[in-house]
């Protein structure tokens, strides 16, 4: 400020180097009083009880600012009355006060008030207890999504994977004088497995959008704590939550984290994690559990514990492959429909991009407006998007799948115990890929 004398600049600064300072703070709040600055007095009196709440100065000097009455002065104790002399007459005593003055107690309520604007509380979140509740991580924080719109009809092409679906999962949980008849309960498991980035998260919010139920999306981060014993009880209440709030879907991503291979497994609040999860998943079979859908999905199904894919837990298996033809038009279309193109053959793109997944597509997109506009501000005329931007994408971009398949191929064939991945190796030998 132009008109604050050197002396309050220099203690703005120095206050402001030490926020802690309260007889600082305090001596620079005694001077804004002198000059009539009552205001940023009143806010400078307010951050020092902040620091030292009940300090007897700050308070002295806040009713001063605020040109409130000074609270009495406590009484000093009474000495005992000397004899009367000649010299010293005794007093002559006066008659009781009916209605003895006294001064108003100063309101702290209503300066907390009038300075709750300027300054902040200096908490807001509740101190943990010592076993760590009351960490926001507790069964009440569990976001549950109502049913959504997503049906199998948005996930574009994938005929494959829908006809499976339908098949293994809905069709059962669709017709209720079927279950009835062939003694199948409204719950059960599927594990989606395949590259990533081919949309098995989409594929899981369609399922629950086609039974009509509540949608929970749980990962490794919601459920591990740094209390012992905490990230069991957030397993148990993830469950107990779905179970509240049935039909409900729990999906569980990245599965080969939370349920990763007990043998393998150094960290004993991991294993005890399966070992909860297992729990849970046991009782999919009991009628607490009626309504209860879990999915999960993962990237390598080959580092799943394999107690959870025991009958009765997470038992179907579904193959997310790399979208096909309808599948790649369609996320392309999405990806580009709010994008300045022009000419753009998306027949001859689809068959560029095969093997490529939706993550891939995205990127490939993303690349190619990044192209064209680069090329815009070069040459100073905004420009489209052509064929050439998005043809030279795809040629720079690698499918992210590929590695996967190499992974899994070998896997396929030398660890296929029980058919688990016989639909892959069909997948590997039509594309000539073993």
């Amino acid at each position: 400020m132009s008109d604050e004398s050197p002396l309050i600049r220099s203690l703005r600064a120095a206050v402001a180097a030490a926020p802690d300072d309260v007889p600082l703070r305090l001596h620079f709040a005694e001077l804004l009083l002198a000059e009539g600055r009552n205001d940023e007095a009143v806010t400078e009196a307010a951050v020092a009880l902040q620091h030292a709440p009940g300090d007897e100065a700050a308070r002295a000097l806040m009713v001063r600012a605020m040109g409130l009455p000074q609270p009495p002065a406590a009484p000093s104790a009474p000495s005992a009355p000397s004899a009367p002399t000649p010299e010293t007459p005794a007093p002559t005593p006066q008659p009781p006060s009916d209605a003895p003055a006294t001064t108003p107690a100063f309101d702290w309520d209503a300066a907390e008030h009038e300075v709750g604007d300027v300054v902040g509380p200096r908490f807001v979140e509740q101190p943990l207890a010592a076993d760590g509740s009351g960490d926001p991580g507790d069964a009440s924080a569990w976001d549950v999504d109502a049913p959504g719109a997503v049906r199998l009809a948005d996930v574009g092409g994938m005929y494959e994977v829908k006809e499976r679906l339908e098949a293994a999962f809905l069709a059962p949980m669709r017709n209720p004088e079927l279950r009835k008849l062939y003694g199948k309960s409204l719950r059960g498991g599927l594990l989606l497995y395949g590259p990533p980035g081919c949309g098995k998260t989409f594929i899981a919010r369609a399922v629950a959008g086609e039974l009509g139920a509540n949608f929970m999306s749980i990962s490794l981060s919601d459920i591990l704590d740094m209390w012992i014993g905490n990230s069991e009880r957030n397993v148990h209440d993830i469950f107990e939550t779905a179970r509240r709030q049935a039909p409900c879907v729990v999906f569980l991503d990245e599965l080969d984290a939370l349920g990763a291979k007990r043998s393998r497994t150094h960290h004993g609040g991991l294993r005890n994690v399966v070992n909860q999860l297992l729990t849970e998943l046991d009782g999919i079979n009991s009628s607490d559990n009626e309504g209860l859908f879990v999915l999960a999905a993962t990237n390598v199904p080959w580092d799943v514990d394999i107690a959870l894919r025991r009958p009765g837990r997470l038992d179907r298996t579904l193959l997310v492959l790399p979208p096909d033809a309808a599948a790649r038009e369609a996320i392309l279309r999405y990806h580009l429909r709010e994008r300045p193109i022009e000419a753009v053959d998306l027949g001859k793109l689809v068959k560029a991009t095969e093997d490529f997944s939706g993550a891939d597509l995205a990127h490939l997109c993303d690349s190619a407006a990044e192209s064209a506009l680069l090329d815009s501000a070069r040459t100073g005329t905004v420009r489209m998007i052509g064929m050439k931007d998005l043809l030279g994408a795809a040629k720079q971009i690698r499918p992210s799948t590929e590695p996967w398949f190499a992974s899994a191929r070998n896997v396929a064939m030398f660890a296929n115990e029980g058919g688990m991945y016989d639909d892959l190796l069909a997948y590997l030998k039509k594309k000539r890929k073993l």
